[in-house]
Formats: C-alpha cells, structure tokens, sequence
C-alpha cells in the first residue's frame, strides 16, 4: 500500500493564527517582520483598534491597512499559517466595496494632480541660451552704469 503524499492530503485550517503572520500568508507583506512593523507602526487596525502582532486573527474580523498610499479595508474569510501562491493567498480576505471605491478615487485624484504638475525641467536649447546670454548682456550693461 502507498501512502498518499503531503500534496494529496487536504490543508488542514489552523484555529489560531498570528495577525503578522496571517498579512504575510495573504501577501499583504512580505516579510512577518515587515508586517510586524507596520502592526507596531499602527498601520494596521483590527476590528476598529490598534493591534499587536501576536494578536490572534478570527473570521469574519475587519482590517484596515494602510501601504503607502492607499488604504485597505478587508474582512478575513480563511486563517492560513503558510504563504501561498497568490490566488489561494486572495482566498483568505475579502476587500470591501467601499474601500474599493476610495482606491480607485485616490488614485484618480494623484493621476489628476501629476498630469497638471509642471513639467520637468530642461536644458535649454542652443537657440535659448543665445537669448539668455543677450538678456543678462543688456541687464548687465544697466546695472554697471
């Protein structure tokens, strides 16, 4: 008789589960430790409130992360101890349609802003610094009178 292998066997739910380690699992972070900064640096809030990052994650609870610059509300669907492939990763949460929303009018709002910025500065042309140089001769002239 074979035995079936670790990858015919069913994944196992764990009960408990770290809340640095289940940001790592659902690829919020990538490192524990960078998830664990974020927790410590109050990036993160469960359930409405700052968290520690031994903090145990339960179904069904709220998180709001904030990455750069966008904020993320999700609601934990599955608890997972093991980083996966990020399909199976986005199994375990779900984003809510309001944070969705907010998301996406950040972002159109920073790509507002950058289209009316100045453009970036250039060096002038040939032609340019011929008029530079002219402008700063008759200024120059008036000044040492």
């Amino acid at each position: 008789m074979t035995q079936p292998s670790k990858q015919e066997q069913p994944a196992v739910e764990p009960s408990k589960v770290r809340l640095d380690k289940w940001l790592w699992a659902a690829r919020f972070f990538k490192t524990r430790n960078l998830a664990k900064e974020a927790i410590e640096g109050g990036k993160v809030h469960y359930n409405g409130a700052r968290a520690k990052p031994c903090r145990l994650v339960d179904v069904g609870a709220r998180l709001a992360i904030r990455q750069g610059w966008t904020e993320k509300t999700v609601t934990v669907l599955k608890l997972s101890e093991q980083r996966g492939p990020a399909p199976v990763a986005q199994q375990l949460y779900q984003e809510t349609e309001d944070s969705i929303k907010a998301r996406e009018d950040q972002a159109w709002q920073r790509r507002q802003l950058q289209a009316a910025a100045m453009p970036p500065p250039r060096r002038p042309t040939k032609k340019q610094r011929r008029q530079i140089h002219r402008f700063r001769e008759t200024h120059d002239q008036g000044t040492q009178e």
